[in-house]
C-alpha cells in the first residue's frame, strides 16, 4: 500500500500534502501530463548514442514510471524511485537528502521532482554526485508560464474580493533560470528547452477539476489559511473566461514542460557552454553526444 514520505518542517512545499493529493487520484484517471513527459523522454533517449548499464528514473509518484528505456544503442532497465509517494517495486527517497543506492549511475531521469523540492540547486548537485563521470542527467519540470491564465484569474478575483493576492498556484521554473541551475550544480554541457502545449477545456471549472484529479492542487506550505470560497472560484472563472476564451467558446490553458540536460564532468567532453548560453535544442546536443 502506498505511503507518504515525511518532509521536514518550515519548507515551502508541503510534501505530505502532495502525497495526500496523489493518493486521492482516481485509479482510472489518465495523467496526461506525465504521459506527455514520458513520450517526450522516449524521443530524447532514442537520440542518445550510448549504452546505459545503470539507469534510475524518479518522480513524486513512481506508479506511472516506465520500467524500460531505449537509447540508440539498445534497451535498458530503469531502477524506479519515488520522491513523495512510495509504491511497490520503487525505492522511497527523500529528494532533499537524495540518498541513492549507487554513486555510479550512467543515467538519472527526474520527472517533475523539481515541483516538490525546496532546495533545487542542492537537489541537482546531489544528483550529479550519484552519476559516474560522463553520466547523463535528464529532467522534466513544469515551466514558468504553465497555468498563467489561471494565475491571472485568481489574482484578479482575490484583489477584487479581498483587496489582496494569495499564493494559490505553486511557482514553476522559468526557462531562463534552468541552464544557470545546471551550471551552478556543476553539470557540464548544460542545455534547457521547453515544450509548450495548449490544453483546452469547456470552462475554467473543468480545468480546476482536472488539476485536482491530477493531484496538482496547491502544494505550498504557506498557502492561504482558508479554502477558496464558492464566490471566489466563481469570480475567478469569470475572469478566466475573459482572459482565455477561444472563438468556439471553450477556454485554453498553457502547459509548459521544461527539459534540462547535463553531463557529469569528464575530460573527454567538449568545452562547456558559456554562462547563459544553454538555450540550444536539447535533442541536437543529445544526438551529437558520443
Amino acid at each position: 500500500m502506498s505511503t507518504p514520505l515525511h518532509s521536514a518542517p518550515h519548507r515551502p512545499f508541503d510534501r505530505n500534502l502532495v502525497a495526500r493529493h496523489l493518493q486521492r487520484r482516481p485509479g482510472d484517471f489518465a495523467d496526461f501530463v506525465t504521459a506527455l513527459a514520458k513520450d517526450d523522454l522516449a524521443e530524447r533517449l532514442i537520440a542518445v548514442t550510448r549504452e546505459f548499464s545503470r539507469a534510475l528514473i524518479m518522480a513524486p509518484d513512481a506508479r506511472p514510471l516506465p520500467i524500460m528505456g531505449k537509447s540508440r544503442n539498445g534497451a535498458f532497465r530503469f531502477e524506479r524511485a519515488a520522491s513523495v509517494l512510495t509504491s511497490p517495486g520503487a525505492l522511497a527517497i527523500d529528494p532533499e537528502a537524495l540518498e541513492l543506492p549507487h554513486d555510479d549511475y550512467d543515467l538519472i531521469v527526474s520527472i517533475f521532482d523539481m515541483q516538490v523540492v525546496n532546495d533545487v540547486p542542492g537537489f541537482l548537485a546531489r544528483i550529479r554526485g550519484h552519476l559516474r563521470p560522463d553520466g547523463l542527467f535528464l529532467a522534466a519540470a513544469v515551466g514558468g508560464d504553465t497555468l498563467t491564465e489561471l494565475r491571472q484569474a485568481f489574482l484578479a478575483a482575490d484583489s477584487e474580493l479581498s483587496g489582496g493576492a494569495f499564493a494559490r498556484i505553486a511557482p514553476f521554473v522559468p526557462l531562463a533560470d534552468a541552464g544557470r541551475l545546471l551550471q551552478r550544480a556543476g553539470f557540464a554541457l548544460p542545455v534547457a528547452d521547453v515544450e509548450t502545449h495548449r490544453v483546452r477545456y469547456d470552462d475554467a471549472f473543468a480545468l480546476m477539476k482536472d488539476i485536482k484529479r491530477l493531484g496538482a492542487a496547491n502544494p505550498l506550505a504557506d498557502r492561504p489559511g482558508r479554502l477558496a470560497t464558492r464566490t471566489l472560484i466563481a469570480r475567478a472563472a469569470e475572469h478566466y473566461a475573459e482572459i482565455a476564451t477561444d472563438p468556439d467558446g471553450r477556454v485554453h490553458a498553457t502547459l509548459e514542460i521544461l527539459w534540462l540536460s547535463g553531463w557529469a564532468p569528464h575530460e573527454s567532453q567538449q568545452k562547456p557552454l558559456a554562462p547563459g548560453s544553454a538555450r540550444v535544442s536539447l535533442a541536437s546536443v543529445l544526438g551529437k553526444k558520443v
